[in-house]
């Protein structure tokens, strides 16, 4: 007894020592770990601007080789020193950690002082950009002008066709990778979908909308993108359309999206959900994993009568 009383007293602490020492952020155990599970790339870049967070920062990029085309797009820290210091127009390098679920960069190094290059795609802002003050009117699906979208299997569609359905809608770019941003409006859309269809007596009157910001998100990239999520295209449609037209359906959201260079767009995000009788129902300009509010207001919009009067 003495003896065990003995060796666990010697091994606790080792123990002990061990766990901490495991916590330290410099310990490169701790690093290994993370390299095990994330994928690293190599940056650098100019900042753009400094989010009063503490932990984004918004930086105009080269090509990320095998990941992104140059662009402009907020990244995050996990800590705020790692920003300390940073002023718009400096030129940095530092290190983009992607996993399924999540990005961040570390390692930020100030190169110099430069300006930021005209023409360089920009991709999505983050919640902010979406323009608060200038909250979308409730209209009706069928208020929509008949815009000419085409779908990812290259047909014709037209909102009206959703008549008596509960429809929800979302914007987006193939290209974009960022598991926060466009990725994560898809994988919203897509647990959704599988939540509802797996209802026993779930409504069978709803359709999702995936809409394209990028003319280059022809109808075959759609149908690649879609596939990648197990989409049901009787369920959820991937949609591209004449610049100009989604430029004026977006404004009618108020949702803030800025062409640059002509190809990506600069833009926030926005879900919305309109009832069967066609009515705006709910709109929500926030990321993040929201499947199970998509899935209630869906369950909601679905029952809607024509004489239900619209929620706010």
């Amino acid at each position: 007894m003495m003896k065990r009383i003995r060796l666990l007293a010697i091994i606790a602490p080792l123990c002990l020592a061990a766990s901490c020492d495991r916590a330290k952020p410099g310990n490169p155990a701790a690093t290994t770990a993370v390299k095990a599970h994330a994928r690293t790339f190599p940056v650098k870049g100019v900042v753009l601007e400094l989010k009063s967070d503490g932990r984004t920062v918004v930086i105009q990029h080269e090509e990320i080789p095998g990941y992104m085309p140059a662009m402009a797009m907020p990244f995050k820290v996990k800590e705020t020193r790692d920003l300390t210091g940073l002023q718009p127009g400096d030129e940095i390098s530092f290190r983009l950690l992607v996993t399924d679920e999540e990005s961040w960069i570390d390692r930020l190094v100030r190169l110099g002082a430069s300006s930021p290059k005209s023409g360089t795609n920009v991709s999505a802002a983050g919640d902010e950009a979406v323009s608060q003050a200038n909250p979308a009117p409730a209209f009706n699906l069928s208020s929509i002008p008949p815009f000419a979208f085409t779908n990812e299997l290259g047909r014709p569609v037209s909102l009206r066709q959703f008549a008596g359905q509960a429809v929800a809608m979302t914007f987006f770019f193939t290209r974009c990778p960022i598991p926060e941003y466009c990725p994560r409006l898809a994988k919203n859309f897509q647990k959704a979908s599988k939540k509802l269809a797996a209802m026993p007596a779930g409504p069978t009157n709803w359709h999702l909308l995936s809409i394209s910001f990028d003319p280059l998100d022809t109808p075959p990239v759609l149908r690649a993108y879609a596939r990648r999520y197990s989409y049901d295209s009787n369920r959820w449609s991937f949609l591209t359309g004449p610049p100009e037209q989604i430029q004026e359906l977006v404004n009618g959201f108020g949702l803030s999206v800025k062409p640059q260079a002509g190809t990506i767009y600069s833009h926030g995000f926005l879900t919305a959900v309109f009832d069967a009788s066609g009515r705006l129902q709910s709109r929500w300009p926030v990321g993040g994993d929201t499947s199970d509010n998509l899935v209630t207001e869906i369950l909601k919009a679905a029952q809607s009568k024509e004489d239900s009067p619209p929620s706010r």
